[in-house]
């Protein structure tokens, strides 16, 4: 266990991001001969669009690796950077979105974001899939799903007594509905595509 609480801090910065910047979206379609997911739909790299090449195993397997990376982030940070779980969490979560093997062009956060906080405190992680899972159902909108859910997040921390991570929380979800704006103008204007439905 390494006891220099800054080398751990940088470690586990270094770390989350290394594994958050993983474009599985992209690879799984590429490697299975889906070609390129950015030329498709939404040209997102996550799960959602994924599943628009109408491979429901491959959007399924992105989805729990994208939340998996972010789980792993914080778990091997805590196992061995000791101090160094938060940043690894905003790591892995910004690598993501923010991939330089990518230009800087990733995904939208949110299964990422469901990992970090499994890996962070699992009552935020139950809050949060509660959340999206449940909005998914009843209106199958993938983005409101996702917005509710990050809506959640901070907020499960604070009811839980997890205060050091209501910063870190906010500042998630405030760039998942950034990175969700287009989303909102569709949502409002009625135009937004549901799960099982193309995309207009």
């Amino acid at each position: 266990m390494v006891s220099d609480l800054w080398f751990n801090i940088f470690a586990g910065l270094l770390l989350g991001y290394a594994l958050g910047s993983i474009p599985f979206g992209l690879l799984l379609t590429r490697f299975s001969g889906g070609g390129d997911i950015r030329s498709i739909g939404s040209g997102n790299i996550g799960a959602t669009n994924v599943l628009r090449t109408g491979r429901k195993g491959l959007a399924a397997l992105t989805l729990l690796l994208d939340l998996l990376k972010g789980f792993f982030a914080v778990w091997l940070a805590s196992s061995y950077f000791l101090g160094g779980e938060i940043l690894a969490a905003a790591g892995a979560f910004f690598g993501h979105i923010f991939p330089v093997w990518l230009q800087f062009k990733g995904g939208k956060g949110v299964a990422t974001y469901a990992g970090i906080l499994f890996g962070l405190f699992w009552q935020g992680g139950l809050v949060y899939a509660a959340a999206w899972i449940g909005v998914l159902l009843i209106s199958r909108l993938s983005s409101l799903a996702g917005l509710v859910a990050a809506v959640c997040a901070p907020v499960a921390a604070l009811v839980f007594g997890h205060y050091e991570l209501v910063a870190l929380l906010t500042a998630c979800s405030l760039i998942v509905f950034w990175k969700h704006r287009a989303n909102i103008v569709n949502l409002i204007n009625g135009t937004e595509p549901r799960i099982g439905k193309s995309k207009s």
